[in-house]
């Protein structure tokens, strides 16, 4: 986005990452949290199959959730105070434990309890993203990888940055994915801040068979 300069924190959200980064320039970045066990996109898809939902669970999660009551279980948040580190195996082995141990007939219903688990991985989400920024005096906030496709999370962060005056960059829904232009991209700038005397990268060759022969 031609308006966003660095720094910036970046919140980087998917099926193997949930973490906090400053990006200062290209190349160079602090990190300042990251999950402790199961990344937020992983929770989404072991909780959707606890719930028998269609893979991949956080687009079948997100679209029920939009029928649910977000209050209706109370699901545990792990704030893991003093830190900017997240943790979501905890809640996952709370839902986990709420189907084996409520008899069929007095649980909630399928979109309650995905609105309920979703709304315990977004409130942290936002919330802790927020404090760090505030923290850092950073004003503006990015969001990147699948979770970030998120209606919930979209929504959290739209209304709560309003109150606190800092701008969250939001991709399109179609950039929420893993992608060829997202790699290219990442890999141009790697290779853009290269040290300098570096050996120059072999030049790369490619072979569709390739897995097939490791195989054979």
């Amino acid at each position: 986005h031609s308006q966003l300069k660095p720094p910036f924190l970046g919140l980087i959200v998917s099926g193997g990452h949930t973490e906090l980064q400053i990006f200062h320039s290209y190349g160079k970045y602090t990190s300042l949290g990251k999950t402790r066990d199961d990344a937020a996109g992983e929770a989404f898809d072991k909780v959707a199959n606890m719930l028998d939902l269609p893979f991949p669970g956080g687009p079948s999660i997100d679209r029920l959730s939009s029928k649910g009551d977000p209050r209706a279980v109370n699901f545990p948040r792990a704030w893991l105070p003093g830190t900017l580190d997240f943790s979501f195996s905890g809640l996952k082995t709370s839902v986990l434990n709420y189907l084996a141990n409520t008899p069929r007939k007095e649980r909630a219903s399928i979109p309650d309890i995905c609105a309920s688990f979703q709304d315990a991985v977004v409130d942290v989400l936002v919330k802790k993203t927020l404090e760090a920024a505030q923290h850092h005096k950073l004003r503006s906030i990015v969001v990147g990888g699948g979770v970030a496709a998120n209606k919930r999370l979209r929504k959290q962060f739209q209304e709560i940055s309003k109150d606190i005056d800092v701008k969250v960059y939001l991709p399109d829904l179609n950039f929420c994915t893993d992608n060829a232009a997202m790699i290219a991209a990442a890999g141009y700038y790697k290779l853009k801040c290269r040290p300098r005397g570096a050996k120059k990268q072999k030049p790369l060759t490619v072979n569709a068979n390739l897995l097939v022969q490791s195989w054979a």
